[in-house]
């Protein structure tokens, strides 16, 4: 036996939200996996199972019950919960084919998924990601359904659309902008123009994907508190590290944790007070299923390894939390 406190003791110790991406499977199915996810983290998120495609398997049909497996465990284990996500380009249903709607039955679509989606779950959702990844690498819009039929305005009404029928925090929300760059920059504008629309936009969420080169938490802070004073909140909401597949430091388990330790330290720092991991344990990653980023980057990018020991990272985030 042990009186060491456990990372969700910690965080709620600290007035932190430390929590995870779930897969609603594994919640089902590994008893490992939902005893840590819910002894370990004071948040949740579904992983994929709030996407469009997942939730929709026909044109006149949701199928919530992935999603509702992932809210009810939050509810249960009282924990704060972020949906994820009613408006994105990519998981879209394979029977969505654009060119079968006009501009206008495209925007019809999207607002009654999102008056749907959103309305379901009010007052059980803490936080919507509203419109997911909607600025490209270099800053520029990115290309999408979206945006190609609706231009801008798609996403001004999106957090529009969830305002109306939901009480949580709307959240706009995208990787690579963790620091400040050339993409936050252009987040950063984005989000003021929506802002001066009226749009009712509460929030950023910054994915914190470190894969291969990681942002400077210095930075990372910066840019917090830059989203901060257009009185938005910030949230850490897909953390996970990794390295170069062919070029790993030569202790990764302490480079890792020495990154996990710096970005919970400037993320208290600059008063945001939520980060979700993106998975529960390396096992679940998403990095080694995902295309060729099996081969790009190494696999074990989360607090625990793949038989849900505490690695190094997480006893970084744990005394993170007490400092």
């Amino acid at each position: 036996m042990t009186d060491e406190p456990t990372l969700r003791e910690a965080a709620d110790d600290s007035d932190f939200r430390i929590g995870a991406a779930i897969d609603s499977d594994a919640l089902r199915s590994d008893p490992s996996y939902w005893r840590t996810a819910s002894n370990e983290f004071n948040a949740v998120t579904p992983e994929n199972a709030l996407k469009m495609g997942p939730l929709r398997p026909s044109r006149d049909t949701y199928d919530f019950g992935d999603a509702d497996a992932v809210v009810d465990f939050g509810d249960r284990n009282d924990m704060y919960v972020r949906g994820h996500v009613l408006v994105w380009h990519n998981q879209k249903p394979d029977w969505f084919q654009a060119w079968d709607y006009t501009d206008d039955q495209l925007r019809e679509f999207l607002r009654e998924h999102v008056h749907t989606v959103a309305g379901r779950y009010h007052g059980r959702i803490d936080a919507w990601d509203v419109v997911n990844e909607a600025v490209a690498d270099d800053g520029s819009m990115r290309d999408t359904v979206w945006y190609d039929a609706l231009g801008e305005d798609y996403l001004a009404d999106a957090f529009r659309w969830a305002d109306e029928v939901s009480d949580a925090d709307l959240y706009y929300n995208d990787y690579g902008a963790d620091a400040i760059n050339e993409k936050s920059d252009a987040i950063y504008d984005l989000l003021e123009r929506l802002l001066d629309r009226g749009a009712p936009v509460d929030g950023v969420g910054l994915q914190m994907h470190a894969l291969g080169d990681h942002p400077d938490p210095d930075s990372v802070a910066e840019n917090i508190r830059r989203f901060q004073d257009l009185g938005l909140d910030v949230q850490i909401t897909e953390m996970d590290v990794a390295f170069h597949a062919d070029d790993p430091p030569a202790n990764p388990d302490e480079v890792q944790a020495e990154f996990y330790r710096d970005v919970i330290a400037a993320c208290r720092d600059a008063d945001c007070d939520t980060v979700v991991t993106w998975g529960v344990h390396d096992a679940s990653t998403w990095l080694r299923t995902f295309r060729d980023f099996s081969d790009r980057f190494t696999g074990d990018p989360l607090l625990f390894d793949d038989r849900y020991d505490e690695k190094p990272a997480y006893d970084a985030v744990k005394g993170a939390l007490r400092d």
